[in-house]
């Protein structure tokens, strides 16, 4: 590949990529904050709800159920 050529691939691909930050500026995909000191941006934190946390909860629970079981076989 020439020089040109390769300048012209790099071309390309910032304005593809300009664009693809174009529109997901736009569409607003992702939720981001402020806050990070180098300027990076944070996404913002999610939130469970009661009920997802008693289903998380209650899975992690069953887990070290079944764990206890198993070294109490051993």
């Amino acid at each position: 590949m020439s020089r040109e050529q390769i300048l012209a691939a790099i071309d390309q691909e910032i304005s593809r990529l300009q664009q693809a930050r174009k529109l997901l500026q736009s569409s607003g995909a992702t939720k981001l904050v402020s806050g990070l000191s180098d300027g990076r941006k944070r996404r913002a934190k999610r939130t469970l709800s009661p009920e997802a946390r008693q289903r998380i909860a209650a899975a992690q629970k069953r887990r070290w159920a079944k764990q206890k079981k198993e070294a109490a076989a051993k």
